[in-house]
């Protein structure tokens, strides 16, 4: 079945303003992309469940930011899957991060989520982060 362009943008939409909020330390913002009952996985941060650990993990990123870090997500290459209420999404991802005037490149990877439509809003169900090599972030 064929993606509606609406829902194809509003997906779309969700991971951009999840990178940006992470990418600008903003908590809130990246809180609000999850659903109350959402997990995520990340190798880099490993299994949060709901919405105070996921806050817990928003404000670490919020703090590596206000240290001077500068983390820059890039996605591309989504494809995405709708049925009724429920999304599932996937998308290419590169992380560029700088400090102290250093910029250097993550191993790619590439987000699979699955997705609830909540009051006519797509959320972040369960977001899953793989990567092609391990990676470690200083300062998280």
């Amino acid at each position: 079945m064929a993606v509606s362009l609406e829902d194809r943008f509003a997906v779309q939409d969700l991971f951009i303003r999840y990178a940006t909020a992470l990418d600008n330390g903003d908590a809130d913002g990246v809180v609000s992309c999850f659903t109350p009952d959402a997990s995520m996985e990340s190798p880099v941060v490993g299994v949060k469940t709901g919405t105070a650990e996921i806050r817990a993990f928003a404000e670490q990123f919020s703090r590596f930011h206000a240290s001077g870090a500068q983390l820059r997500h890039v996605l591309t290459n989504f494809a995405i899957t709708v049925d009724g209420d429920i999304a599932h999404a996937t998308c290419y991802l590169v992380n560029i991060v700088t400090r102290d005037g250093a910029s250097r490149m993550g191993p790619p990877g590439r987000y699979d989520c699955t997705l609830a439509r909540v009051d006519g809003a797509w959320l972040f169900k369960r977001r899953l982060v793989v990567l092609d090599a391990a990676f470690k972030l200083d300062g998280i």
